[in-house]
């Protein structure tokens, strides 16, 4: 006798989702207008996006610089390793803000 109800739930739960389907397929004109204004406003933050990435480059860079510089007159022995990493750190966010705007511009 469950198993029956959960047939019922089952079969009705699958017409309930097509019959959804065919109304947001119905309305295709209507959603391809939001997916266009959706594209146009997201595509101007990208800038904006892209140059606060840079900026949190630059501040990234700057400390890592105080960091090492520190790090280079207590006489640490991990100087070189210190620069790598923040170098590093510095070059993704400036790729990454490069990649921003090649692809998405």
């Amino acid at each position: 006798m469950r198993v029956l109800g959960v047939f019922r739930l089952g079969v009705l739960s699958a017409i309930l989702f097509m019959l959804n389907t065919l109304v947001a397929f119905a309305q295709t004109g209507a959603g391809a207008l939001g997916l266009d204004k959706a594209t146009n406003e997201l595509r101007t933050y990208f800038p904006s996006a892209s140059k606060l990435i840079l900026a949190v480059g630059a501040i990234v860079g700057l400390i890592g610089g105080v960091r090492c510089y520190i790090k280079w007159n207590t006489g640490d022995q991990d100087v070189m390793k210190a620069i790598m990493g923040w170098g590093g750190a510095c070059l993704f966010l400036v790729v990454v803000a490069l990649v921003i705007e090649a692809f998405f511009l």
